[in-house]
């Protein structure tokens, strides 16, 4: 990929990353806080501790983004505080502009919970397809994936229903079913918008390098692809090699090819395009950016 590629790439990826946040705040501006929808992350959080604390939603909703950044960055590193950054301070400065609007709708309140979700999956999708992530609420699953190895789509699942289940004190059950809409409308927002084009986009990368134990480990921590290793040896010299077969999406590529260059510039690399895949990480079962 020649420069103009890569700085088109990154425009793109940085309006994606801003679109998909805007239209998480519309998510959450317009119908999780109005209609009190117990839903997951900080939004979610902040509607089912406001009868307790009497806190305004949006800036505690607004905190505790800021809040997760930083433990975030504690925690997880500088690689994925630089992916988190852009969408944790644009959600606030997005969020607060959009409080100052009138409601601009009315509709039963199981409705509002079903577009909160879909309004919320689609704009977490379109930031995960720039290879970004939301932060906020998603980021004590990672933690815990990166401390106990509990995946991550299991404790963001564990978080989110915890989160609509502390609504039952101040709301009662009817609101937490109705929550539950918008906690399994936002995966199937999700879900839907990583899966548009993505096999097309996806790469099956084989790497020979000397240097293929770092190589593996980075790619496990910075990309959280999984690899296989394939015995090989060499036409020549007969020698003993050990191939990396990976296979990335179209927005990790470039990031992977970086990695390998950084590691040993001298590294044979043969890319091809994967049509077909299957399985956790390009079913997008979990969240893998």
């Amino acid at each position: 990929m020649n420069k103009k590629n890569k700085s088109q790439k990154r425009v793109l990826n940085f309006i994606l990353i801003l679109l998909g946040t805007f239209i998480l705040a519309v998510s959450v501006e317009f119908f999780i806080l109005p209609y009190k929808i117990l839903s997951g992350g900080v939004a979610g959080i902040a509607v089912a501790v406001e009868p307790f604390f009497h806190i305004d939603e949006t800036l505690l909703a607004n905190v505790l983004t800021i809040l997760m950044l930083a433990v975030g960055r504690i925690f997880l590193g500088r690689s994925f505080t630089m992916k988190t950054i852009i969408s944790s301070l644009a959600y606030p400065i997005f969020t607060t502009f959009l409080a100052h609007f009138p409601q601009p709708i009315n509709v039963h309140p199981m409705l509002a919970s079903f577009y909160a979700g879909l309004l919320g999956g689609i704009g977490i999708g379109l930031v995960m397809r720039a290879g970004a992530t939301t932060g906020g609420m998603d980021i004590p699953p990672m933690i815990i994936n990166k401390l106990f190895g509990v995946k991550i789509s299991t404790g963001i699942m564990v978080t989110d229903a915890i989160t609509v289940l502390l609504g039952i004190a101040a709301y009662g059950i009817n609101a937490v079913l109705i929550g539950l809409i918008s906690v399994f409308t936002t995966a199937i927002g999700i879900d839907k918008v990583l899966s548009i084009g993505e096999g097309m986009d996806a790469k099956s990368v084989q790497i020979i390098s000397e240097h293929w134990e770092e190589i593996v480990t980075v790619i496990d921590d910075e990309l959280k692809r999984d690899v296989t290793l394939l015995p090989a040896k060499g036409g020549y010299q007969q020698a003993d090699k050990m191939v990396i077969l990976c296979v990335v999406s179209g927005s990790q590529y470039t990031e992977l090819l970086e990695i390998i260059k950084k590691i040993d510039a001298r590294a044979f690399t043969i890319t091809t395009d994967a049509t077909d895949m299957h399985g956790e990480g390009f079913t997008w079962a979990s969240p893998h950016i």
